[in-house]
C-alpha cells in the first residue's frame, strides 16, 4: 500500500501549507521593512527570513514525515525552524502569523501528544506577540490565535484519524482479497483432483478391471479351449489400446477420446461396448442439439462407468443407452438385464467409486442421477442434466 504521505489529500494539504507559509513569510517581510524603513534590525531581519525559507524547503527533502516515526535528522530540522521563527518573532512580531503552517509541520513531524505541546507553546508565542503589537488590549487578540489552532489541531486530527481508518479498511480488504483467492485455489485444486479421480476411474481403472477379467478368464480356458482363450486375449488387446488412448488424451487435455475431433455425444454413446458376452445397444430421441463439452464428457463418463458395472457386477446379456432430448434437459438412461441389486437405504455408504463418482459428475452440472433396481430384474440408471444452467 503507498505511504501516507502519497495520499491526494495529503498532497493538497501540504502544498497549501507550504503555500500559505511562504506568502505569510513574505508579507511579514514586507510589512516590517514598509513599517521601519532604516531600521537597524533589517538586515537580521531578511537574513533570518532567507534562513527561515531555506530551512523549510529542506523539509521535503528530507523525505516524508507523516506516517513514519521522526527521525532525529528531522527532529534536529523541526527544532531549527522553530528556533528561527521564535528570533523572528522577537524581533519582529508581525512574523508571528507564520506560525499557523508551522501548526501543520509539527502535527505531521511529531507524535500527537508531543505536536499538541509545541503546538500549544506556539500559540501563546503567537498570543505575546500579538498583544504587543496592539496599541490598546483587544480581546479577539487574547483569544483567536488559541481558537484557530485548536480548529486546525482539530481538523488535522480529525483527518489523520479518518486516514489511518481507511488505510486499516483497505489492508483490511487486501487481506481478505488474498485469503479469499487463497481460498479458491485449494477448493479449485480439490475439485480438480476430485474430477482427476474421476476421469482415472472411468478410463484407465476400468479399463485395467476389465483386462485383469479377460487375461483371467483366458488363463482358466488356455488349455480346454484356446480359441475362446484369444478371444479374450484379443479383446484385452483392443481394451489396453482405448486405455493407452485414453491415458494420451487424459495427458494431454483430459478430455474423452471419443468426443476428439468434433464427435458428438451420439457417436461417441454409440460406439461404446461392455465386452464381448454383453450386447449393447444405442437410441437417441429427440432432436440432437450440441451440449457443453463438460455435459458431453459427463454423460459419456457415467456411460462408461456404468458399462463396466454392468460388465463386471450385473450378469447381464444385453444393455441399452437411450440419450434424449426433452429441450430444457438431456437425459441419459442405461439399462440392463442382468440379476440387479438391492438399492441402499437412503444415507447408507455407497461402496465403491463408480457410483459416488456418478453421482458428483452430475450434481456438478445441476443435474439429478436416480437408479432404480429390483433383485432378478435388472437395472435402470438415468441421469438428468438441465441444459439451462449447465456450465
Amino acid at each position: 500500500m503507498s505511504h501516507p504521505a502519497n495520499n491526494p489529500d495529503t498532497r493538497t494539504l501540504a502544498t497549501v501549507a507550504h503555500t500559505a507559509f511562504f506568502l505569510l513569510l513574505g508579507a511579514s517581510l514586507a510589512r516590517f521593512l514598509l513599517r521601519h524603513p532604516g531600521d537597524p534590525r533589517t538586515p537580521w531581519i531578511i537574513a533570518l527570513s532567507i534562513t527561515l525559507a531555506l530551512l523549510y524547503v529542506l523539509g521535503p527533502v528530507l523525505g516524508p514525515a507523516l506516517g513514519a516515526a521522526p527521525t532525529p535528522r528531522r527532529l534536529v530540522w523541526l527544532g531549527l525552524v522553530v528556533a528561527t521563527w521564535v528570533v523572528l518573532v522577537v524581533l519582529a512580531p508581525s512574523f508571528a502569523w507564520c506560525a499557523v503552517p508551522l501548526f501543520f509541520t509539527a502535527l505531521r513531524t511529531l507524535p500527537p501528544r508531543a505536536a499538541i505541546v509545541l503546538v500549544a507553546l506556539l500559540t501563546g508565542l503567537v498570543v505575546v506577540a500579538q498583544l504587543k503589537l496592539a496599541k490598546a488590549f483587544d480581546p479577539n487578540l487574547l483569544l483567536a490565535p488559541p481558537a484557530v489552532a485548536a480548529l486546525a489541531t482539530a481538523v488535522f486530527v480529525h483527518m489523520e484519524r479518518q486516514a489511518q481508518a481507511q488505510r486499516a479498511l483497505i489492508d483490511d480488504l487486501i487481506r481478505t482479497r488474498r485469503e479469499l483467492a487463497a481460498t479458491e485455489r485449494r477448493e479449485g485444486t480439490l475439485a480438480e483432483r476430485q474430477r482427476l479421480s474421476m476421469e482415472i476411474h472411468d478410463t484407465l481403472a476400468q479399463n485395467l478391471s476389465s483386462q485383469q477379467m479377460l487375461l483371467q478368464a483366458a488363463d482358466r480356458t488356455w488349455d480346454t479351449d484356446p480359441a475362446t482363450a484369444r478371444a479374450h486375449v484379443r479383446t484385452a488387446t483392443g481394451i489396453a489400446a482405448h486405455g493407452l488412448s485414453e491415458a494420451r488424451r487424459l495427458v494431454h487435455d483430459l478430455a474423452p477420446s471419443e468426443l476428439a475431433d468434433g464427435a458428438g455425444l451420439a457417436d461417441a454413446l454409440r460406439s461404446l461396448d461392455a465386452g464381448p458376452h454383453i450386447e449393447v445397444r444405442f437410441h437417441l430421441e429427440g432432436t440432437s442439439s450440441p451440449l457443453p463439452d463438460r455435459v458431453q464428457s459427463a454423460l459419456l463418463r457415467i456411460a462408461q462407468g456404468a458399462l463396466a458395472n454392468i460388465r463386471e457386477h450385473s450378469g447381464a446379456r444385453t444393455a441399452a443407452l437411450t440419450l434424449s432430448f426433452l429441450g430444457d434437459q438431456v437425459v441419459l438412461d442405461i439399462a440392463d438385464d442382468g440379476h440387479g441389486f438391492t438399492e441402499p437405504r437412503p444415507g447408507a455408504v455407497e461402496r465403491g467409486h463408480g457410483l459416488p463418482a456418478m453421482r458428483a459428475r452430475v450434481r456438478q452440472l445441476g443435474g439429478t442421477l436416480t437408479i432404480e433396481s429390483t433383485p432378478g430384474e435388472g437395472t435402470v440408471l438415468s441421469a438428468a442434466i438441465p441444459l439451462e444452467t449447465a456450465p
